[in-house]
């Protein structure tokens, strides 16, 4: 392989390996906030935490930053679908 194919395949590679990087470090994030800070208010935190997983993974992962503006749309409106189902289940578990 030469250092041009490296230099190549690096530069293909790095929103990936990044962006696994940067969600492996929110997940230790949410970990070590889940373990150590055993207060009421800790889910708050972790809910920040995984908005920021949550956009690095729609951002960077599924790549819509660079997609047509109707893609980001209907984008947006999939997880804000995903976020009302989340919701309905939630809400059916809570009042169980």
């Amino acid at each position: 392989m030469t250092r041009e194919d490296r230099a190549t395949l690096w530069r293909h590679m790095r929103a990936p390996v990044l962006s696994f990087v940067a969600l492996m470090a929110l997940l230790a994030v949410n970990v070590v906030l889940g373990a150590t800070l055993p207060f009421r208010a800790v889910w708050v935190a972790e809910a920040v935490v995984v908005v920021c997983m949550v956009l690095t993974v729609l951002l960077v992962s599924m790549e819509v930053w660079s997609e047509p503006p109707l893609v980001r749309v209907f984008s947006a409106l999939g997880f804000f679908w995903l976020l009302i189902l989340f919701g309905m289940t939630l809400v059916d578990y809570l009042t169980r």
